[in-house]
């Protein structure tokens, strides 16, 4: 069969390594069914159907599917990229339209998808009528998507270590180049992941400590370190109006917004490589900066109510955007324009690559500002040799070039999906907010800048076409766009 050819796509290897994450999928459904269990709430029926519907998928595809060859190439690891999250987004919209409210197909995925890219985008009004089962639900299909589908697969599952391991991890982890940090990807993916599951304790710990309980603490746990933003608040944070979670919460999105490879080498002695890192020294800088110029905009403005207003509120907004978690403190919409203006930028750069945040991150910022002073300065010396350096490596021209084109595909997308979105009658300012908080995976609805509204009144087809940008934002542009071109189809 074409399946087994060499020189076609492996689509029998490709689609049961899907029928292994099923299974890994249906293992994190068990969380959202005992809670609803413990809570005795009716919605542990969709959960049971999502967790046998999931099961018995992915028992089918590893039981009945036999590759003739376990081969994967680097067309098979693009493709099972992004194949994996539209398979977890479709399994994973199950309990959305089974619960006691149903959503409708395209809401449900909607969801779905927002959860799983971190995007934090919802078509809820409101949370207060969801049951526990599916609030944590939302918060663990952040969890998961904050590191990464695969990275999680090349950890738990090491046969892919030689086959398009490495393809499939330079396409899921976000930024310009990747270091392994063990010479096996797969012993690279496991030390990530227990950083993450580590911080993850950590801040579940210390907001325990705080005003929240367990169930609040595990799902802004969950939601925070992977940036994402869900909460089990119609308010969110503000809902507990404690300095002490607030100030928790900064620190942990700040760790959510840094190279986890560098707090990797951090948490093991080696505190060298983050004070010699470009991006992260930018990291620290940019924060400053804006934290600043926020708080004059909150002095302009006259919205000093405390000194909380003008030292923690500000921080928290500054690091919440950076890191796209979309977490909003209180009164923001009162702070004027001008901090509006500085969200927006904000939301487009992103904070470092090799985080959980999304936006088009430092590194590419930093490439894309030394490229150009370079070639101002030819325009001047046009014979000189001028390379542009990121943390002390010398960036190839390819390499330059690449991050150039991927600044261009990141605005063109932005660009296109609001005119697609205006033609179906979104408003103007609707439409291009919503593709460019999708695609930075940032999540807040354009009520944010006081003219829009949230998400629920995307028609239903804006709603596929926002969750193909947020899946096209978190997977990086190259790795979804490849996908519609012909020449990866092509043998």
């Amino acid at each position: 069969m074409a399946f087994s050819s060499s020189a076609s796509i492996n689509f029998r290897v490709l689609f049961r390594v899907i029928g292994w994450l099923l299974l890994i999928e249906s293992i994190f459904l068990v969380v959202p069914l005992v809670t609803a269990i413990i809570y005795h709430e009716s919605d542990w029926v969709a959960f049971t159907v999502a967790l046998g519907a999931t099961l018995a998928a992915g028992l089918c595809m590893t039981s009945f599917i036999r590759p003739r060859s376990n081969s994967m190439r680097k067309r098979e690891g693009f493709l099972l990229t992004a194949l994996v999250w539209v398979f977890f987004s479709i399994f994973g919209m199950i309990p959305f339209m089974l619960m006691q409210e149903p959503l409708d197909l395209s809401d449900a995925f909607f969801e779905t998808m927002s959860g799983f890219t971190t995007t934090g985008a919802t078509v809820f009004g409101s949370i207060s009528h969801l049951s526990h089962g599916i609030i944590i639900w939302r918060s663990v299909m952040q969890w998961i998507g904050g590191m990464g589908i695969i990275l999680f697969t090349l950890a738990v599952l090491p046969m892919l270590n030689n086959n398009g391991g490495m393809q499939m991890f330079n396409a899921e982890v976000t930024g310009i180049t990747h270091d392994k940090l063990r010479p096996r990807v797969s012993s690279t993916a496991k030390g990530l992941w227990m950083v993450y599951i580590g911080l993850t304790a950590v801040l579940f710990l210390l907001l325990l400590a705080g005003p929240m309980n367990v169930f609040e603490s595990l799902c802004h746990a969950f939601s925070t370190m992977s940036t994402g933003g869900f909460s089990t608040h119609d308010d969110s944070l503000v809902a507990w109006d404690s300095d002490y979670v607030l100030t928790v919460v900064t620190i942990f999105m700040f760790l959510g917004g840094v190279n986890f490879a560098l707090i990797f080498r951090a948490l093991h002695g080696d505190l060298r490589p983050a004070w010699q890192n470009d991006t992260f020294r930018a990291y620290v800088k940019i924060i400053l900066v804006m934290y600043v110029l926020f708080t004059l905009s909150v002095i302009g403005h006259g919205q000093i109510s405390s000194v909380k207003s003008v030292t923690l509120e500000p921080l928290f907004m500054v690091v919440s955007t950076i890191t796209s978690t979309g977490y909003v403190t209180t009164g923001f919409g009162n702070w004027g324009t001008f901090a509006l203006a500085l969200t927006f930028v904000l939301m487009f750069t992103g904070a470092c690559a090799g985080s959980t945040s999304g936006g088009a991150k430092i590194d590419r910022m930093l490439v894309l500002g030394k490229h150009s002073r370079n070639e101002i300065y030819r325009c001047v010396h046009p014979n000189n040799i001028y390379t542009v350096r990121l943390s002390g490596r010398a960036m190839s021209p390819d390499l330059v070039s690449k991050v150039i084109i991927f600044l261009c595909l990141y605005c063109i997308i932005i660009f296109s999906g609001a005119i697609i979105l205006t033609a179906m009658g979104v408003p103007l300012v609707d439409a291009f907010f919503s593709a460019f908080s999708c695609i930075s995976n940032t999540g807040f609805d354009t009520a944010i800048t006081g003219y829009g509204a949230q998400y629920d009144i995307i028609p239903a087809l804006g709603k596929w076409v926002l969750s193909l940008i947020m899946l096209t934002g978190r997977l990086e542009v190259f790795t979804i766009l490849l996908l519609f071109t012909s020449t990866f189809w092509k043998k």
